[in-house]
């Protein structure tokens, strides 16, 4: 499978390490013997990421085909059993996650997607079976699932059938990219100069998710070198995931394109200015897809020469243009 990999393969490839079930790669891992492949990650974000497959019910020794097992009890603690045989896989399931977890830190990866539904790996709304009535709701958390977030908090998790929506979609990736940054930040410079530097090149990113906590973000950032590095950065970073996980919205997204606007505003011709703000409008009425403004905006950003720090900011440009995620009305 193309993009696939090893943890041992990790001295070449992509800079995105991506940990997803095995399934949506096209391994034929499944309870049945079949396989779930989801060609927009093997294919589109495929080019981009090294992934790092795992079946967790392969993994405990559960056989391909084998039995269905499925989640039963309380939505805080449910039990994984498999019905037709009476077997608790609950102990072994977890006991494995747990250990597992260690390998997975070392494989340094920059996010997860996981099989939806699951009741190892899904993440959202998972069946979770009444012992009395056998019926059952959708507000469980796969084993695997909750231990992975569990270790890993601020990792940037999805499942896929969420993916195959274009807002979840877009911030997913920008979040598995702003991670790869993160991290590189704090393997080459973790410095509170380091720190200003990726801050400087994100702010708009984090000004188009969450104003109030760009504002607390900035905030910390003018305390490195004051207080205890190592703990300012994980507040900084446990902040920042929660500003990425609010979806943006067009409002925001205007406000953030007038904002740089006014940085070369004044060079701008009377025409030029309408042009920018009829784009602009045109957006946040759900008449054409972000790339259009971003993309007239950035054209005068260099023709009129505007600052440094803003033509390097993230927003700009947050990953591959090929993936085409700004280009959903």
């Amino acid at each position: 499978m193309s993009g696939a990999t090893t943890p041992e393969d990790s001295s070449s490839g992509p800079d995105i390490r991506l940990g997803i079930s095995s399934c949506l790669l096209g391994e034929e891992v499944r309870f049945d013997g079949g396989h779930k492949h989801d060609r927009y990650l093997t294919g589109t974000l495929g080019r981009w990421v090294r992934f790092y497959p795992l079946c967790p019910e392969v993994e405990i020794g559960l056989g391909t085909p084998r039995e269905s097992i499925r989640l039963v009890g309380e939505t805080e603690s449910p039990r994984l059993v498999a019905p037709r045989s009476g077997a608790d896989l609950t102990e072994r399931m977890n006991d494995w996650a747990r250990g597992k977890m260690e390998e997975i830190a070392s494989w340094k990866l920059h996010g997860y997607v996981l099989k939806k539904g699951s009741p190892s790996c899904g993440l959202f709304r998972v069946r979770v079976y009444n012992e009395e009535t056998d019926m059952p709701q959708r507000d469980g958390r796969g084993l695997f699932a909750a231990r992975l977030v569990e270790r890993f908090p601020l990792l940037p998790v999805e499942e896929e059938g969420r993916l195959h929506d274009a807002k979840l979609r877009e911030s997913f990736v920008e979040r598995l990219f702003v991670h790869e940054r993160w991290q590189r930040f704090l393997a080459e410079n973790p410095t509170p100069g380091g720190l200003v530097d990726f801050h400087s090149r994100h702010k708009l990113t984090v000004m188009a998710h969450h104003p109030k906590l760009y504002g607390e973000l900035g905030r910390l950032v003018a305390e490195a070198g004051t207080r205890d590095f190592g703990e300012l950065t994980r507040t900084y970073a446990e902040r920042l995931s929660a500003a990425l996980q609010r979806l943006t919205s067009r409002g925001r997204q205007v406000n953030v394109l007038q904002h740089v606007m006014g940085f070369v505003k004044d060079q701008l011709s009377a025409g030029d200015k309408e042009e920018l703000l009829i784009s602009f409008e045109d957006y946040r009425r759900e008449l054409v897809p972000l790339v259009v403004p971003i993309t007239l905006l950035r054209h005068h950003l260099r023709r009129h020469e505007a600052p440094e720090w803003i033509l390097s900011q993230v927003y700009l440009h947050p990953y591959p243009k090929e993936l085409m995620l700004r280009n959903h009305v």
